[in-house]
């Protein structure tokens, strides 16, 4: 049985309590046009064994060199003993030469899969799809059993979390710095030892995602901590630094690190901070076309139609391959009630679906939209003669 459908409609939370009730066994794939990026997670009687993201496909063995529990050279060791005719996973031979223990290897697993799940939660817009059975083999890096309830609950807290630490850290692209020996607030420091190895990792020129990037630790994670240093005084949050004159190819910060908070701000209802937060990208990457998409997209959902299409059309003039502002700019115009102008775009965005080799899930729907468009319009024109 397959399930799916538009994020929108039915958002990932609802999705993954719908397998969870359901025990459903089988793979679901979350694609989203916003971030160029898809996910994939397998369920067996509704517990979830693994996760991956397209934008981050590394083998269990790179990430444990990457995390530090394991080092280059026994990984080495590993994939010698594999080509040598060991037929054992990478995981099991590297606990059987003692480079890590069972219980650490089934932690890292299930830490790199939570964090892709949480990761995915964030996502607003989109499309899913579930199939059911195990026509998809389950990766060989799958270890362990997560109760989806439980994924659910933490990522709830993280989404409510995070609306706390942005009054601070608005997004994972601002830098950490130390604060003037004056700025720090009196009495004795009694951090932890997570505290201090963020502390370590801080330079002044990494951004939060770098730092997260150089522990291996979640962006979450480090954020909570960087939102309780700078609270106590050890730590300034800054914006990144200016683009310098001779590297006008270096940007602040990836026009990117602005999506999640602007999608978070918006599925709160916070029009005003999406609104604001897109706009301070724009201010920083004028030519941005995703950017544009994300305004239009904050104008669409506060029922601002006119100024969705306005920057849907500036998206378009600076990337014509951006096949997500045809789309969007139909549905706009058709809920201004504009069916001619919607269904031109519509028509549009599906002569691209019938010429890509992996059309868009959405495709279906958007046909039975002109095709209800145009019966309308025709109904409206004969009733006026």
């Amino acid at each position: 049985m397959a399930i799916e459908g538009p994020l929108k409609e039915l958002g990932i939370h609802d999705v993954f309590q719908l397998l969870d009730l359901s025990r459903k066994t089988g793979v679901l794939r979350v694609t989203s046009d916003l971030r160029n990026n898809e996910g994939k997670v397998w369920f067996e009687n509704g517990s979830v064994l693994f996760a991956q993201l397209h934008s981050n496909p590394h083998p269990l063995g790179e990430l444990l060199v990457k995390a530090g529990k394991i080092t280059e050279a026994d990984l080495q060791r590993a994939r010698d003993m594999q080509k040598q005719g060991d037929k054992r996973l990478i995981g099991e031979i590297l606990i059987d030469i003692s480079a890590i223990s069972e219980k650490e290897l089934d932690r890292q697993v299930r830490f790199q899969t939570e964090e892709v799940i949480f990761e995915m939660m964030g996502w607003q817009e989109g499309h899913f799809s579930f199939v059911e059975g195990h026509g998809e083999p389950v990766p060989a890096d799958a270890t362990t059993h997560i109760r989806t309830e439980a994924l659910l609950m933490e990522g709830a807290r993280r989404i409510d979390e995070w609306s706390r630490i942005n009054r601070k850290i608005p997004h994972t692209g601002v830098v950490p710095a130390f604060a003037a020996s004056g700025e720090t607030k009196e009495g004795e420091l009694d951090l932890l030892p997570e505290e201090w190895e963020v502390l370590a990792a801080i330079d002044g020129e990494r951004d939060l995602r770098s730092v997260a990037r150089f522990l291996s630790r979640s962006e979450f994670d480090v954020a909570k901590i960087l939102f309780g240093l700078e609270s106590a005084g050890v730590l300034t949050i800054v914006q990144p630094k200016a683009v310098a004159p001779t590297q006008p190819d270096r940007s602040p910060q990836d026009p990117s690190t602005y999506i999640d908070p602007v999608q978070i701000a918006v599925s709160m209802r916070d029009f005003d901070r999406a609104r604001s937060l897109a706009e301070e990208g724009l201010a920083s990457h004028p030519h941005s076309a995703v950017l544009h998409m994300l305004l239009a997209r904050v104008f669409r959902a506060q029922r601002e139609y006119t100024q969705a299409e306005d920057y849907c059309r500036r998206a378009l003039r600076l990337d014509s391959m951006l096949t997500d502002a045809h789309r969007l700019i139909g549905d706009v115009l058709g809920l201004q009630g504009r069916f001619t102008d919607a269904v031109e775009w519509w028509e549009r965005w599906l002569r691209i679906q019938d010429v890509v080799p992996d059309p868009h899930p959405d495709t279906p729907e958007v046909r039975k939209a002109v095709q209800a468009a145009q019966l309308l319009h025709n109904q409206l024109k004969a009733s006026h003669g």
